[in-house]
């Protein structure tokens, strides 16, 4: 089974080597890796060519943002299953990939696997915050809760059944996408209680003020689109849900 990872950089030379490392060194080898890179002005392409051996497909060219360029890369992905690894993020392990290929192979009938996430300080890598997931569906998309998106692993073959990320809702794109493939269609997902990616803080929808109001006013817009009711009671929820994240 291929396994087709994809990464979404721009001008992120800082962190991209701990991220492209933390893909290679799996040791799950039927993998493709995808780097879409938004063409970086930086040394982002120099530090890609320094590990051009491992990176099966590249695009550098102007996007639209990022959404647009995850579109690509799932466009240009051959694996029968997509993640998403952020530029400035990074696979917890060496065994993350082998834990979800066995997960897929040990149940064919499932759609997707998701895990836990650390969020960590952008430089020390201190553990600012645990996010312990959960097995969960409709039910639970309906009261606020939703999967660590960077955890997510689909089934490629829903992208052209369900859609891709919206371009029209700036940092909710993720959430709209959860919100479509577990609410609407209630695709069948598995929870594999593991750590499986470290993610740095300092985000773009937590930037400022006025970008936490943006993603606020972006993920109760796609409640709405997504036709879950109480839509604004929901995201008060989501919300006050990640305070505990604090005390995992």
């Amino acid at each position: 089974m291929k396994i087709s990872i994809i990464t979404v950089v721009y001008n992120g030379e800082a962190y991209l080597k701990e991220c492209i490392e933390s893909v290679i060194n799996q040791s799950y080898q039927n993998m493709e890796y995808i780097i879409v890179d938004g063409d970086s002005t930086d040394g982002t392409l120099s530090i890609i060519e320094e590990y051009q051996t491992h990176v099966h497909q590249l695009i550098s060219e102007p996007d639209q943002g990022l959404y647009d360029a995850i579109n690509k890369g799932i466009a240009m992905a051959s694996g029968e299953i997509v993640g998403i690894l952020n530029a400035d993020d990074m696979l917890a392990d060496q065994n993350v990939i082998e834990q979800i290929a066995k997960s897929f192979v040990q149940d064919s009938s499932i759609d997707a696997v998701y895990g836990d996430l650390n969020y960590i300080h952008p430089i020390n890598h201190k553990i600012l915050r645990a996010w312990k997931s959960k097995q969960a569906g409709k039910k639970e998309i309906a009261r606020g809760w939703m999967p660590a998106h960077p955890t997510l692993y689909i089934r490629k073959q829903l992208f052209g059944k369900y859609g891709n990320y919206a371009l029209n809702l700036g940092t909710a794109a993720d959430y709209d996408l959860i919100l479509r493939y577990f609410y609407q269609h209630q695709l069948k997902a598995y929870y594999i209680p593991f750590l499986m990616v470290n993610m740095r803080m300092g985000g773009v929808s937590n930037k400022n003020f006025s970008s936490l109001m943006r993603a606020f006013q972006n993920d109760y817009k796609a409640l709405k689109m997504n036709n879950i009711p109480y839509a604004f009671s929901v995201l008060l929820r989501k919300k006050l849900s990640k305070i505990k994240q604090y005390w995992q």
